[in-house]
């Protein structure tokens, strides 16, 4: 049989790593620390979960379709919590839909071609790059610098006629790191004078350490002709079987985006819409308290590092619920993420699953997520990390100059 469109995508990451785990049997003394995906694997909050309960006894539409740019009652209130960063989005130009992921490939389609390109910061989110490939859309990458922020100028270097977005994450994922204001307006002056889309993934606002809004975009006058974001209630309130994300932008793009929804799955998950919407009314201090533990835990991450900075390691990028580190073996991420499973009891992602293979430094990276352990956690996943006997690499040669 003629392979199809998913051919042309790689194999999803986590379900890859995850396949490390077979047959291999863990010490008692040594459990397995997990820190490949950056989902709560915690249930939600007794009282969420006991209204949820309710509303599946008693909310008969919970078990029926809903309208297809979601819930209105959770428009609104997204719409509203835009709006208090100091701009103004109206219902109309928000849309529910299931998972963030599902927010990106409706992004997408309603935006590009056969054909079409779109820039890539890299280190990228696999699954970004994955729906590209099955939607015929080129990924351009846009390398980063050691601080892991992209260059607006280098990414204006890259837009041709057939660019349609750039894509940024932030807080990032993989590398955690945190887009300044003005690094974030700049990319949007980019796009909005190239007369293309910035789409800007906020799946991990929630936990962004800084005070205040990340950025002024929603102020910005006519920022429905240029922007497109994209947010998830999934690690707000771990509602991440339930399948609730949303993306905002102007109406027009967002009766775009309706045609493909209505395609897919016609409406996002009903009981999920209305916890989500509980959430936003009745958690904020549960979600405070959430977030002050991931700062937590990134505190922790920064103050026991310098153990394993000792030893040849570099924090490349720290936020949300990532660690992005360079590794000093001589051996390539992806063969070393699957001797940690045996040799440390330890899973985590490789540079290599978000790094496109012609671009280099992939092979010296890893992702630790660290959202499912606490600082004792972070402490024994260092003090295996800095166990290791492994060969080294030797010291890099310096890039020769342009033109060389």
């Amino acid at each position: 049989m003629t392979p199809g469109r998913t051919a042309s995508a790689f194999a999803p990451p986590i379900m890859a790593a995850q396949s490390w785990l077979r047959g291999v049997v863990f010490p008692p003394d040594r459990p397995l620390i997990n820190v490949s995906q950056a989902a709560p694997v915690g249930a939600p909050p007794l009282a969420l979960r006991e209204a949820m309960a309710a509303l599946v006894r008693d909310d008969p539409d919970v078990h029926l379709y809903g309208p297809v740019l979601g819930l209105p009652e959770l428009r609104t209130a997204l719409a509203a919590k835009w709006s208090r960063d100091g701009g103004h989005v109206d219902p109309q130009e928000v849309a529910i839909t299931s998972g963030c992921n599902q927010a990106y490939a409706a992004a997408m389609m309603s935006l590009c071609e056969e054909g079409s390109n779109v820039i890539l910061p890299v280190p990228y989110y696999f699954n970004h790059r994955m729906w590209n490939d099955m939607s015929g859309i080129k990924t351009v990458p846009l390398p980063t610098g050691p601080d892991l922020l992209p260059d607006p100028t280098k990414a204006a270097a890259l837009i041709t006629s057939e660019t349609r977005a750039i894509v940024l994450v932030s807080p990032n994922n993989p590398g955690g790191v945190e887009y300044p204001p003005d690094l974030v307006g700049a990319f949007f002056d980019l796009a909005r004078d190239a007369g293309i889309a910035l789409v800007i993934d906020e799946t991990y606002r929630d936990f962004d350490a800084r005070p205040g809004p990340p950025h002024d975009l929603f102020a910005r006058p006519g920022w429905q002709e240029t922007l497109i974001q994209l947010y998830s209630f999934s690690k707000a309130y771990r509602l991440t079987g339930h399948r609730v994300g949303a993306m905002t932008a102007g109406a027009d793009r967002i009766a775009e985006a309706e045609k493909f929804l209505d395609s897919v799955a016609i409406c996002a998950n009903q009981l999920g819409q209305r916890a989500a919407l509980w959430g936003m009314q009745n958690l904020d201090d549960w979600l405070a308290a959430e977030r002050a533990e991931i700062l937590a835990r990134r505190a922790a991450i920064a103050e026991g590092f310098p153990a394993l900075a000792s030893q040849g390691w570099r924090l490349m990028g720290l936020g949300a619920y990532f660690a992005y580190v360079e590794h000093p073996f001589a051996i390539p991420s992806d063969d070393l993420a699957r001797q940690l499973v045996r040799d440390a009891s330890v899973l985590l992602l490789p540079g290599t699953m978000f790094m496109p293979d012609d671009i280099p430094g992939g092979a010296d990276q890893l992702r630790i997520a660290f959202a499912n352990i606490d600082a004792g956690g972070i402490a024994t996943l260092f003090d295996r990390l800095a166990g290791l006997d492994y060969p080294r690499r030797g010291p890099r040669l310096a890039e020769p100059p342009p033109g060389q």
